[in-house]
Order: C-alpha cells, then structure tokens, then sequence
C-alpha cells in the first residue's frame, strides 16, 4: 500500500485542520492506520491509530480529546482531525500503515506516506 498525507498548512492558535492521509493499492480495509509527528528539533512522536475497520482509535495523552480520526475504507482515505491546536502542534504529520493489529510504535508499521507541515501560528 501507498500512502500520502495531506492537508497541512498555516493556522493560527486555537484553529483546526483537516489531514488526509489517501492510500493506493489493494486490500487497504485489512490496514491499521497510524499517525506520527516530528516537531522542529525533536523526536518523533506517536500521535494516534485508527484500526483497519475503524471501530477502534487510540490517542497520545497530549491529545487530550483535540483530535479524532476517522477513515472511508472505500475511498481509502483516513483523516485526521484536529482542533484547538497550539504552537507546540507545529510539526511534520506522517500516516503509516500496518497490517496484524494496531501499535504505537513507529517501527510496527510497514508503509508510510510523505508528511504534511503543521504550522500554528501564535
């Protein structure tokens, strides 16, 4: 499976963002999705999943209930979004993709797409 995120751009503080991440390939419906991001300077961190049927979602404790998820297996798009958003946020936003199960480490997924750039604004 391919992947490709997009969506990112420029927001101010307290804003929202939509992130798609869209997927080529066959039997995407059997992968989990995964969402990671790099900050600036900084390692990268485990943002969220969503199983491959999309009745399970798990997020980072910093999220604190600003971000959800959700997928269309038949479109092969999941998406990403995200409100309240800080400038601590600004990063690099990268889907991943892995099949057997969910995980929140970045080395359990198979396949990752090209990020997208978060910048909030203050």
């Amino acid at each position: 499976v391919q992947l490709q995120a997009s969506g990112g751009g420029l927001v101010q503080v307290g804003g929202s963002l939509r992130l798609s991440c869209a997927a080529s390939g066959s039997s995407f419906s059997t992968y989990s999705v995964g969402w990671f991001r790099q900050g600036p300077g900084k390692e990268r961190e485990f943002v969220g999943y969503i199983s491959a049927s999309g009745l399970s979602t798990s997020y980072a404790s910093w999220v604190k209930g600003r971000f959800s998820f959700a997928r269309d297996n038949d479109k092969r798009m999941v998406y990403l979004q995200m409100s309240s958003l800080k400038p601590e946020d600004t990063a690099v936003y990268s889907c991943a993709a892995k099949t057997w199960g969910v995980g929140i480490e970045a080395e359990e997924y198979h396949y990752w797409g090209q990020g997208t750039l978060v910048t909030v604004s203050s």
